[in-house]
Formats: C-alpha cells, sequence, structure tokens
C-alpha cells in the first residue's frame, strides 16, 4: 500500500476525526499536488469492514481508539486516532482483538467475522511493493486473532504466496467460530502495482462515501485463493469445525493484549524475518516475520498433520513448554536448540519463542477439541479453550520472568 505522510497529513487526519465533511472537501485538493503525488491511500477499500468494526468496538472501547481506519494508515498518521495503544504496529490487532472480544460477549457471529476479516486488511504503507511493519511486542487475547497478521502490498516480494497462506488462514478461522470460510476471499488485496512508478499510483482505490468498498463496487478486488483450496484449508486443519460460533463467555481473558518475551529471542528482527512469513507453508505463520507469537499458527492449513494426535519425535534440544495442563490432550513439546531457528513444535521451527508457544498451545487445543468431538474424551470443547488461554498465560507469564532475569543480569 502507499501512503506519505507529513505535518498537513496529519492535521488533515485530526480534522477528520472531528468532521469527516471536512476531509471529503479537502481530499481531492491534497491528491491533486505535487507535494502530495505519492499518496495514494486505500484504507477505505474495505469500508463494510471497517464499519462492521466499529460498531463492535465502540461497545467497549478500552483504548480509546477514534475509529478502526487509523489501524490502517501508517504510523504517523494512525497516532493521531490511537487513543491508548503506544506500539502503532500492534494498532489494528489491538482495534480486530477488543472487536472480536466485544462481539464475542454479544453473541454477535457477525462482528466476530468482520473483526477476523479487519485484521488481515492491508495497511498503508509509504510506497509500491513496501511491506507494513507486523506486531512483535504483543499477542492477542483471542486466539483466533492471534493467527492471523495483515495482508502484504500485493507488488511486494513474495506477497503472492503470502497473502494467499493469510486468506486461507483466515478461513480456517472463520469456520473456527461458524462463519461461512468463503468470505476469507473478500480480504484480498489489488492487482499488483509497478513498483518503478515514481508516482506511486498503484492500482488501488479509496472512496469514503462507499460504505460497502471500492475495491468491491469497483471489481478491483483480487482473491488470494480458490473456493476450492479455502474448502481443503479448513478440511485440512485438524479436527471439527466448531458451529456453534464459540460465543461463550470467556471471563478468564483479559481485555488487553499479552506482552510476551520480545527481547529474549536470538534473531527477533522483523525485517530480516519478515519475507520468510510463509516459509514453513502455513497459513498464517507470522512467527516468521519475528512476529512474538501474533502468528499463532492455529490450524494452519499448510500444516495438516500438525494438528493431528502424532508428534514427530524432536532430535535434540530441550522443552521449553512451561505449561502442565493435560485436559483432553497432553502438553506439546518447545524444543529449543542452538538451531538457526531455535524453536521447534511439531515438526515446525520458528524464530521466537513467543510464536513457538502460541503454535503449541494450539495444537494441545485441536487435539483436546478432537478427543471431546469424538467422544474419546468426556469434556466440552470449552474445557479445550480454557485451558489453552492457560497454557498461553504460562508461557507468556514465563517468558516475562527471563526477560526480567536478564534485565538484573545486565544491570550487575
Amino acid at each position: 500500500m502507499k501512503f506519505e505522510t507529513n505535518a498537513a497529513v496529519v492535521m488533515m487526519l485530526g480534522v477528520a476525526a472531528a468532521r469527516p465533511d471536512a476531509m471529503r472537501m479537502h481530499k481531492g485538493g491534497l491528491r491533486g499536488s505535487a507535494k502530495f503525488r505519492r499518496e495514494v491511500p486505500q484504507e477505505h477499500s474495505h469500508d463494510r469492514f471497517v464499519i462492521g468494526v466499529k460498531e463492535a468496538l465502540n461497545l467497549n472501547n478500552v483504548d480509546q481508539v477514534q475509529d478502526p481506519i487509523f489501524a490502517l494508515l501508517g504510523n504517523a498518521a494512525a497516532a493521531q486516532g490511537a487513543g491508548l495503544v503506544e506500539d502503532l504496529d500492534c494498532l489494528q490487532q489491538r482495534v480486530a482483538d477488543q472487536a472480536f472480544t466485544n462481539a464475542k460477549e454479544a453473541g454477535d457471529l457477525e462482528g466476530m467475522t468482520n473483526a477476523l476479516i479487519f485484521r488481515t486488511l492491508e495497511r498503508n504503507t509509504a510506497a509500491v511493493g513496501q511491506k507494513s511493519v507486523l506486531c512483535q511486542s504483543e499477542v492477542a487475547t483471542n486466539p483466533e486473532i492471534a493467527a492471523l497478521q495483515q495482508h502484504q502490498d500485493p507488488a511486494s516480494e513474495g506477497a503472492a504466496e503470502l497473502n494467499k497462506n493469510i486468506a486461507l488462514e483466515l478461513a480456517v478461522q472463520l469456520a473456527s467460530i461458524g462463519a461461512d470460510p468463503q468470505l476469507a476471499l473478500l480480504s484480498g488485496t489489488f492487482e499488483p502495482g509497478d513498483v518503478n512508478d515514481r508516482t506511486g499510483a498503484g492500482n488501488t482505490c479509496d472512496d469514503l462515501d462507499d460504505p460497502i468498498g471500492c475495491i468491491f463496487t469497483k471489481n478491483l478486488l483480487v482473491e488470494d485463493a480458490t473456493p476450492e483450496e479455502i474448502d481443503a484449508a479448513v478440511a485440512g486443519a485438524g479436527g471439527e469445525v466448531e458451529n456453534d460460533a464459540d460465543v461463550e463467555d470467556d471471563a478468564d481473558a483479559n481485555d488487553e493484549c499479552v506482552i510476551v518475551d520480545d527481547g529474549a529471542d536470538a534473531d527477533d528482527d522483523a525485517a530480516v524475518d519478515e519475507d520468510n512469513a510463509d516459509d514453513q507453508g502455513n497459513a498464517g505463520n507470522q512467527d516468521n516475520a519475528g512476529n512474538q507469537g501474533n502468528a499463532g499458527n492455529q490450524d494452519n492449513a499448510g500444516n495438516q498433520g500438525n494438528a493431528g494426535n502424532e508428534q514427530p519425535t524432536p532430535t535434540s534440544g530441550v522443552d521449553v513448554n512451561a505449561f502442565t495442563g493435560t485436559v483432553g490432550a497432553a502438553p506439546i513439546p518447545i524444543i529449543s536448540s542452538a538451531a538457526d531457528r531455535p524453536f521447534e513444535v511439531n515438526g515446525a521451527t520458528f524464530q521466537n519463542i513467543g510464536a513457538a508457544a502460541q503454535r503449541a498451545c494450539d495444537v494441545q487445543k485441536n487435539q483436546c477439541a478432537n478427543a471431546a468431538n469424538s467422544g474419546e474424551a468426556d469434556l466440552d470443547v470449552a474445557a479445550c479453550d480454557a485451558q489453552q488461554q492457560e497454557c498461553i498465560a504460562a508461557n507468556a507469564n514465563n517468558a516475562a520472568r527471563r526477560r526480567r532475569r536478564g534485565a538484573s543480569f545486565e544491570r550487575r
């Protein structure tokens, strides 16, 4: 995506938050000037989902975000409406996570669906072909949100495969709440622009007056996958799809994201790892982007065997999974070694402990749910969900302790 800011744009966005009519009045003038020639925003291209997320977010807007649209802007502009959110790279995730929580508590399947799709929408960046930075400092409280990341500029390196995997993972998450997984195709972006075009025009659209989204009304959407691939991803996710929308009240889930151990990772560099976001074949493998656990890798379409009950035996290393619960399934080992990608879970390797822990907790949940749905274990799937949250919390707390120990050692 293409979006360039300076003080003038920041000022206009501030005005827009209070008076959308003022932004409409001046929008054409800004785009027509030479100064703003490279500014080709598209944050309103999927407005149906932005509007839906706003409705859910406003039920309990704990972070005081002015409008979800700010989460789709570049960070300089996003700061004007981010409310209490400090890490602007995580604003989109935070908005989606809170909207999902609110919708879930209200039993609103459509609201939950909007939140999942919103989390995967492409964010504005400064040039054609430039990727947006992934959230690295937080893990979403809802594993369905944690499993996802935003689409990347279709002209960026590896975008076609990455965006396809994101859409497939989104389909899995939609199916997990009882929504239509084919809706994942609506999260797609535009035809790739020309990275050598200095105007930054791209192939985008942006219409504040189109509540559906101009990418749909102008038929500009490029679907990331085929309907058959969506069906295959859901079928291969491991375990039966829950059809009850899973809207039970999660009293144990906090309203804020969990901070994870970002400093203890050997090579937690988003700029280096971002292009590797799909190297495990996973539908939302954000861990490879240095994304501390946002990836979640939950029910990944490319890892069809990982959600099953068979676990590959690690060849060497130490199990660092801090969770010991055994409801419906045993804890999944997180093997730490001296490898370039030092953490391994069920045959998949990860750059950092946060993503590996999320994956381990997800696989254990899937195995637990399989046991519950098949009658192998006398328990409810809700118990598997609760255990998953406990697993995530246990590993996050363990990571925080390691970070504190590291800080104490450095002060000596």
